[in-house]
């Protein structure tokens, strides 16, 4: 009888320790159920943050590209507004006075002639580089030239002002850039080079390279003037300029110079 009941006892027993075996499982598995649904609903609001802020990222750089493309083509607008101006009334102007001179030339005292001729050479010198500066201000007569005889244009046109040597080198087989708005581009980085030689480096040569390769242009210029220390330099507007453009037309820009080395200007456009 005794055994009996201790065998009754012993099956309650197991039965209840299966029982709380099971129960134990049950919490366990919940549990890891609710640890499966928190991660999934972490990772979940992780792609969807961030999904959100790419897309911010994203409308922000086309924002930025927006206004800097805007930006672009209203300094392009001015720049051929100005070169109209130069052209038709600074350069019609300068015409006719170097007819008046010339016919003053005939007219005017011998101890005079000297002084009306040279004047007159002065005026016809002048109109030369209105003339010339006005091409290069204006887009649709860069586009008409060409983008390497544009370059060269503007070269000559430094040399008789500023420069004892210029020289634009044409490496490789001459490939086209199929869009005009980056041909545009890539000329006003190199003329806002050419302006911050003019106005700081106290240089006297200037040299651009052009190399066409299979996938890209690699447009080099520099000069051999006093150079600058580029991590204490301000970044000037012509620097901020220069960046903005080559990133809106996604080329890489870098300016390397030291003291008294020059300035070296590295454009990597690709095609």
């Amino acid at each position: 009888m005794h055994r009996f009941r201790f065998l009754v006892f012993a099956q309650n027993e197991q039965t209840i320790n299966k029982e709380e075996v099971a129960l134990i499982g049950y919490v366990i598995f919940a549990l890891l159920l609710v640890l499966v649904m928190i991660i999934l609903f972490f990772v979940t609001f992780q792609k969807r943050k961030n999904k959100l802020l790419l897309d911010q990222i994203e409308k922000q750089k086309a924002f930025d590209e927006e206004i800097s493309r805007t930006q672009s083509e209203i300094q392009e607008q001015t720049l051929k507004h100005i070169g109209w101006e130069l052209h038709d009334n600074v350069g019609q102007l300068l015409a006719y006075a170097s007819m008046q001179l010339n016919m003053l030339i005939s007219k005017a005292p011998d101890d005079l002639k000297v002084k009306v001729s040279e004047t007159s050479d002065i005026v016809k010198e002048s109109l030369k580089e209105v003339r010339s500066l006005s091409k290069s201000l204006n887009n649709d007569v860069i586009l008409n030239m060409g983008f390497e005889d544009s370059i060269s244009n503007e070269l000559d046109r430094l040399k008789r002002m500023k420069f004892s040597s210029t020289e634009l080198v044409i490496v490789g087989f001459q490939k086209p850039i199929e869009d005009k708005k980056h041909e545009i581009v890539l000329f006003r980085i190199l003329q806002e080079f050419f302006s911050n030689s003019v106005k700081y480096s106290e240089a006297e040569s200037l040299k651009v390279t052009l190399d066409y390769q299979d996938t890209q242009l690699i447009i080099t210029a520099a000069d051999n003037g006093k150079g600058f220390d580029i991590d204490s330099a301000k970044k000037g507007s012509g620097l901020i300029n220069m960046k903005s453009r080559a990133e809106l037309i996604h080329a890489t820009f870098s300016l390397e110079s030291q003291p008294n080395e020059g300035v070296i200007l590295t454009i990597n456009y690709q095609f």
